[in-house]
C-alpha cells in the first residue's frame, strides 16, 4: 500500500490547503498563536527524523499535527474569547443597525457623529464589515428602492469616507461592485441590479469614486447590449449623465459613438426598438446638454444633499482629492492583485512573486543608463525630482504610448501632474528639429483627461505671449505642435483667442501665419470645416471669428499669392473659403 513520495507530498499539501481554507472566521480571529510553540517544534524535529515513515502515511501525519492535543484550560480560554468576540460583534451590529434605521436628512448630522465615535471605539475592520452588511441588506432588495432613501444612505458613507478614512468608502464600493457584477452575470429578474447601480451612481455623485469606474461600467454594458443592459444604461445616464459630461466630455462622446454603432448592428436582434431609440435620444440630449429632453430628470435632490455634505465634512476641500480613482477591473481582481488604492493594503497572489526576477533586471537596467540620463537632465535644468523623473521617462521610452503609460504609473497628483505638461512642452521646444513624438504624446494626454487639455492650453498661451524671447527653432517647433493639436481636435481653435489681433507685432503675425497655413494645407476639407465650425456658434468668440476671417483673407491669402507657386496658392485659397464658410455657418443673420 505504500505511495510514491511525490504523490504523498501533493496529498499533504492539498489536504493542508483544504483544511486551512475551511477553518471558521472565529478560529482565524482567535489569539491562538500563529507562531509555533515549543511542543510543535519538537514534533517537527521528530517528523523530520522519521520522514520516510510518514511518506507511507501522509494522511496520518497531517491529522496528528492538525488535531494537536490542547489542555482543557487552553480550550476553555479560547472558547471564552470566541464567545466574547461574537458577543461584541452582535452588540456592535445592533447599535449600527439602530442608527441606520433612524437615518434621515434632518438627523444625518447626529447619526454621522455617532458613527464616527463607533469607528473610534471599535476595530475599523469590524466596523467596515458591519456597516457594509447592514447597508447592503437595507438597500439591495428585489423591489426598486426609493431614490431619496438610497441617496441618504450613500451620503452617510460619503461623510464617513471623508471624515474617518478612505477605507470606509473603498470597502463599501468593492462589496457593491462585486455584487453588481455577480448579479449581471446571473439572470436575476428582480430590481437588485438597479439598486446596486443607483448606489454606485450616488457614490460618484457624492465624490467617493471617480468617473473612471462609471465609464468602465457603461462600456461593459454597451459591450453586452441586451435589453436588460439598455435599461441599466438609461438608468445610469439619467442619474449621472450630466456630471459625466462635465467631468469628461470626450469619453462620453466616444461612449455615445460606440452605443450608436452597437444599436445599428443589433437592430434585428432586439425586440423593443423603442427603448433603443429612447436610449440614443437620451445620449444625444446629454451630448447637447439639453436637460429638457430627459423625462423625470431632477438634479435638485442631489444638489441639496451635496450642500449638506459640505457642511458635515470636516476638511475644507471639495472632496475631489479623496475620490477613489479605481477601475472596474481593479476592483474585481482585488483579491488576486491587491488593493493599491488603500494605503497600507498588502498584496497577495502569485503575480508579485513571478515577476520578481524581471523587475530586478529592469531596475538594474535603468540603473546602468541613469547616470548619463541624469547628467542630461541636469543640463536641461530639470531642477526637481519630479521633473527629472518625467524627463527620464521621456528619454527612455520606446514610443509615445510607452511614455504615456510610464508617466501615468508615476502616480503624480494635482500640481505635480502639471509638471508632465511643462516638461513635454519644454523638451519639444528644445529640439533642434521638430520631433512629432511630443505632439502625439501631448495629444494622448489631452484626450485622456480634460485637466491636461486645460494645462496644455495655458502653457501654450504663456509661450505665445513670450514669442519675442524664443529662438527660431523653438517657434517652428511650437507652430508644428500647436497645428497638430488643433488638427487632431486635442485643443480647440479657440486657443488662438489669447492673441490680440488689434495689437499684432511681427513675431505674432509670422507665428499665426505659419500655424494657419499648416492647418489649412495639411487638413482635409471636411475636417477643416469641422474644426472651424466648432467656434462658429459660441457668442463669446465673435471677436475671434471676425479677426480670423480678416486675417485669412487679407494677411494669409495675399502673402501666399505673392510667395508660393500657383498650385499651392490655389489650394490655400480653396481651404480659406472652406474655413470662412464654416466660421459663418451658425452665426445669427442680421435682418434689416
Amino acid at each position: 500500500d505504500a505511495l510514491d513520495p511525490s504523490e504523498g507530498d501533493d496529498d499533504v499539501e492539498g489536504q493542508w490547503e483544504k483544511e486551512s481554507s475551511s477553518s471558521s472566521p472565529e478560529d482565524s480571529g482567535a489569539p491562538e498563536a500563529s507562531e509555533p510553540s515549543g511542543e510543535e517544534e519538537e514534533e517537527e524535529e521528530i517528523l523530520v527524523s522519521f520522514g520516510s515513515l510518514f511518506y507511507c502515511f501522509p494522511g496520518k501525519h497531517h491529522n496528528r499535527s492538525a488535531a494537536k492535543y490542547a489542555p482543557p484550560q487552553v480550550r476553555k480560554a479560547q472558547e471564552t474569547l470566541d464567545d466574547k468576540k461574537r458577543e461584541e460583534l452582535g452588540r456592535l451590529k445592533k447599535m449600527v443597525n439602530g442608527l441606520i434605521n433612524r437615518l434621515s436628512e434632518p438627523n444625518l448630522s447626529s447619526i454621522s457623529g455617532q458613527m464616527e465615535d463607533l469607528y473610534m471605539a471599535n476595530s475599523r475592520k469590524d466596523m467596515n464589515e458591519t456597516l457594509t452588511d447592514i447597508l447592503m441588506n437595507a438597500c439591495v432588495t428585489a423591489v426598486a428602492m426609493p431614490a431619496r432613501l438610497l441617496m441618504e444612505h450613500v451620503l452617510l458613507v460619503s461623510i464617513l469616507h471623508h471624515n474617518v478614512g478612505i477605507e470606509v468608502g473603498a470597502h463599501f464600493l468593492e462589496a457593491v461592485v462585486r455584487k453588481f457584477d455577480e448579479l449581471c452575470k446571473s439572470d436575476a429578474e428582480g430590481k437588485e441590479c438597479e439598486n446596486l447601480l443607483a448606489l454606485i451612481a450616488h457614490l460618484y455623485n457624492f465624490h467617493v469614486v471617480h468617473s473612471l469606474l462609471i465609464f468602465d461600467i457603461l462600456k461593459k454594458l454597451v459591450g453586452t447590449f441586451t435589453e436588460k443592459e439598455i435599461e441599466l444604461i438609461l438608468f445610469l445616464l439619467k442619474n449621472v449623465g450630466f456630471s459625466l459630461r462635465k467631468d469628461d466630455a470626450l469619453a462620453l462622446k466616444e461612449l455615445i459613438t460606440e452605443a450608436q454603432r452597437k444599436a445599428n448592428t443589433a437592430e434585428k436582434k432586439l425586440q423593443d426598438q423603442a427603448r433603443v431609440r429612447f436610449m440614443l435620444e437620451t445620449m444625444l440630449a446629454l451630448r447637447n446638454n439639453d436637460m429638457r429632453k430627459i423625462p423625470g430628470y431632477d438634479p435638485e435632490p442631489v444638489e441639496k444633499l451635496r450642500k449638506l455634505q459640505r457642511t458635515l465634512v470636516h476638511s475644507s476641500g471639495s472632496g475631489k482629492e479623496t475620490q477613489l480613482r479605481v477601475s472596474l477591473e481593479s476592483l474585481l481582481n482585488a483579491d488576486r492583485v491587491g488593493r493599491w488604492w488603500i494605503v497600507g493594503s498588502s498584496w497577495s497572489g502569485a503575480p508579485m512573486i513571478n515577476d520578481k526576477n524581471s523587475k530586478t533586471e529592469q531596475k538594474l537596467q535603468i540603473g546602468k543608463v541613469s547616470s548619463k540620463i541624469m547628467e542630461l537632465a541636469r543640463k536641461q535644468r530639470m531642477n526637481t525630482d519630479i521633473r527629472r523623473s518625467i524627463f527620464c521617462v521621456l528619454v527612455t521610452s520606446e514610443d509615445f504610448l510607452d511614455a504615456f503609460e510610464k508617466l501615468l504609473k508615476l502616480g503624480l497628483k494635482d500640481q505635480q501632474e502639471r509638471e508632465i505638461v511643462h516638461v513635454i512642452l519644454y523638451c519639444c521646444l528644445q529640439e533642434k528639429t521638430y520631433n512629432p513624438f511630443y505632439a502625439f504624446l501631448a495629444s494622448k494626454f489631452c484626450q485622456y483627461e480634460r485637466r491636461f487639455q486645460v494645462t496644455f492650453q495655458f502653457s501654450i498661451w504663456d509661450k505665445i505671449r513670450d514669442l519675442e524671447n524664443l529662438s527660431a527653432a523653438a517657434i517652428t517647433n511650437l507652430v508644428s505642435l500647436l497645428a497638430h493639436l488643433i488638427r487632431t481636435k486635442s485643443l480647440p481653435l479657440s486657443v488662438l483667442k489669447v492673441i490680440e489681433f488689434s495689437e499684432l507685432d511681427k513675431p505674432k503675425v509670422r507665428f499665426l501665419r505659419q500655424v494657419l497655413s499648416m492647418l489649412l494645407i495639411k487638413t482635409d476639407a471636411e475636417e477643416l470645416s469641422d474644426i472651424f465650425m466648432r467656434i462658429s456658434d459660441n457668442p463669446k468668440l465673435g471677436m475671434l471669428r471676425e479677426s480670423l476671417k480678416l486675417f485669412l483673407t487679407h494677411f494669409l491669402l495675399k502673402n501666399a499669392q505673392a510667395q508660393k507657386n500657383a498650385e499651392e496658392a490655389s489650394l490655400l485659397k480653396e481651404r480659406v473659403e472652406v474655413a470662412t464658410k464654416a466660421l459663418q455657418a451658425k452665426e445669427p443673420k442680421l435682418k434689416l
